[in-house]
């Protein structure tokens, strides 16, 4: 019988878990673009929200204090119902900046040009996952299962993983930290090309780290003396415990 690298026979559930990040990221990803696209043209007016709070859900009322500073009233309940949801879903999880966010059919996309790109990369991270991630146990083991085993040799005989692991996820998020802190504490203005690069290697992260969560089960090895690791070393330290 064929075994993984891992030391299952089967990855169906990484697979799986993969592909569910892949597609609902990919779907978010896609309906940024044709939501604008679809309502009519300029019928959405320059935004500028708040983050976690739903600021244009009626015209009027709890939901409605991004209408303050218009001067036409808009509400995402008021467009078609595919359209409302992916407006509404940038109202409560973007701050929809006008300058910060692309124009599309003379319509504001539903979020700002770095979440754009952050859902493009869980996108690319997911589908990495499906057909490269592996169950490894432990989720960083997993995370780091992406990698070739070869390259990971001096890693695991060192126990380094906690390390590489770490500055793996360091090195995707720093590009977005780096633009975001700068822009925060000096003058320095970002644009709608470098937010959306930005955001995509943070993406990536997140992507992974969400399929390693749900993909790293201990349950489906008999031990963890099963758990095949690069070299072919095994978690001893748990064995002798």
């Amino acid at each position: 019988m064929y075994v993984n690298k891992n030391g299952l026979a089967s990855r169906d559930r990484e697979r799986k878990v993969g592909n569910w990040v892949f597609y609902v990221s990919g779907f978010f990803f896609i309906s940024f673009f044709i939501a604008p696209m679809i309502v009519g043209n300029g019928e959405v007016p320059p935004l500028e929200a708040r983050a976690n709070a739903f600021d244009y859900a009626t015209s009027d009322g709890l939901w409605s204090s991004g209408n303050d500073n218009l001067e036409d009233d808009f509400a995402w309940t008021e467009l078609d119902p595919y359209s409302a949801l992916i407006y509404g879903f940038g109202d409560l999880n973007c701050h929809q900046k006008y300058e910060r966010s692309w124009i599309i059919n003379d319509n504001q996309m539903p979020v700002c040009t770095r979440d754009v790109g952050i859902f493009f990369g869980l996108a690319v991270g997911g589908f990495w996952f499906s057909r490269k991630g592996y169950n490894r146990w432990t989720v960083k083991d997993t995370c780091l299962s992406l990698l070739p085993d070869r390259w990971l040799l001096n890693t695991y005989l060192n126990n380094r993983r906690t390390l590489v692991w770490l500055l793996c996820g360091i090195a995707l998020c720093l590009p977005l930290i780096i633009d975001g802190f700068t822009q925060l504490l000096t003058s320095y203005e970002s644009n709608n090309f470098t937010r959306p690069l930005t955001g995509i290697g943070f993406g990536v992260g997140l992507g992974v780290l969400i399929s390693a969560t749900y993909s790293a089960k201990s349950k489906y090895f008999k031990s963890a003396s099963q758990v095949s690791l690069p070299g072919g070393m095994k978690f001893q330290l748990v064995e002798e415990e």
